[in-house]
């Protein structure tokens, strides 16, 4: 599996080439216009139809976390289409609450539904700007019922958190069919430099990694040495192996950071909106599980995107998808430009070459007059 994921990996200094065509920044971004945006459905995987994302933890349920061993998703708990979600609390403390985070816009109205079955259902979203009532049901006499709430969204508002969940010793209950009615956010931006004036000014170049199949011990050393600000782009499955190890790469205190890279590292183009969304807002969940902070950058695999890319990046609060103008992968030292530049994007993979490849960019920056920036405090 590392050797073809390796492989495939790979892709991405062609990739070079064929975003060069387009300069410096890719403006696929959409912008924010004088007319209401219509109102679509924002909850991820809504309906339960989903499957398992590759690479994900076993039981995992795409865009929902929901405690361990208490959630499940099968035909018997389905209103319509396949699928539907059953949570059973593992104990009387438990209320078995499934919960997603999702973009959304201030100032803006809101319904949330779903449609449930069972003793003492909850449906409500925090982080709104202003006060929920949640919904609830005493019972639903063994058929389905309708809850909805609607709200609001404060000035600040910009992402909320949708929750399900029952009561305590109250027993199993069943969900589908959720619908989150709205105003979509503006999609994310794409680019593969940091093009700003202030990192031009400072003549700064940007240090990524991808990945983390490999977990080489001298990167860290090398890192902490040279008081390197990395933004490393972790998968979900290999974070859970070495949480640690990705954070101090990252160069923690010098203005590194732990951003997203999907979950399964498939081509997202390949999939539809909503299983890509799925992919990203579960890959943000996990850094912000293990390190407290939320990711605001994307790094799309094999840097391949598109439009639906870029608008369900947006709808899981990552303003940026970012690609590169270097690749020092593998003991290459590739740049669109023939030369480091400020602003430049440098990507490298997480491998045994990896030390050697950091140490042979931040000379060849070093020559070029550079220093090595924090990304995420740029783009910010």
């Amino acid at each position: 599996m590392h050797t073809s994921l390796r492989r495939l990996a790979c892709a991405a200094v062609g990739a070079l080439t064929v975003l060069g065509a387009a300069g410096p920044t890719t403006a696929l971004a959409g912008t924010a216009g004088t007319a209401a945006a219509p109102a679509v459905n924002l909850a991820t995987n809504p309906g339960f139809e989903i499957p398992t994302l590759p690479l994900a933890d076993w039981g995992s349920i795409p865009g929902w976390q929901c405690a361990s061993g208490e959630a499940a998703v099968g035909a018997g708990a389905a209103r319509t289409g396949t699928a539907g979600l059953t949570v059973t609390p593992a104990n009387d403390h438990s209320n078995g609450e499934c919960a997603q985070t999702v973009a959304v816009r201030p100032n803006s109205s809101y319904t949330y539904s779903a449609w449930v079955r069972g003793s003492y259902v909850f449906l409500g979203a925090t982080g709104t700007g202003n006060d929920v009532a949640p919904a609830w049901t005493e019972t639903t006499s063994g058929g389905w019922q309708k809850l909805t709430t609607r709200f609001t969204t404060g000035p600040n508002a910009s992402t909320v958190r949708l929750y399900l969940h029952g009561w305590y010793q109250q027993g199993a209950f069943s969900a589908d069919d959720v619908e989150l009615s709205g105003p979509a956010v503006d999609p994310a931006w794409a680019t593969w430099n940091v093009p700003y004036a202030q990192a031009i000014q400072d003549k700064k170049v940007f240090f990524t990694i991808d990945d983390g199949w490999a977990r080489p011990a001298d990167v860290v050393s090398f890192v902490e040495a040279n008081h390197l600000p990395v933004t490393t782009f972790p998968l979900s499955m290999p974070i859970g192996f070495e949480p640690d190890y990705f954070q101090r790469v990252s160069g923690a205190g010098t203005g590194g950071s732990v951003e997203a890279h999907s979950v399964s590292h498939r081509d997202l183009t390949t999939l539809p909106l909503a299983e890509q969304q799925a992919e990203i807002c579960d890959a943000r969940d996990v850094i912000t599980k293990r390190y407290g902070t939320v990711p605001k950058v994307f790094r799309p695999p094999y840097f391949a995107f598109n439009a639906d890319t870029l608008q369900a990046a947006a709808n899981c609060g990552l303003r940026t998808v970012m690609t590169a103008t270097a690749d020092y992968s593998w003991g290459a030292s590739n740049s669109y430009h023939g030369g480091l530049q400020a602003g430049d994007v440098v990507i490298f993979h997480f491998s045994d070459t990896l030390a050697a490849d950091l140490q042979r960019a931040l000379a060849d920056a070093t020559a070029a007059g550079l220093t090595v920036g924090g990304l995420r405090s740029y783009l910010s």
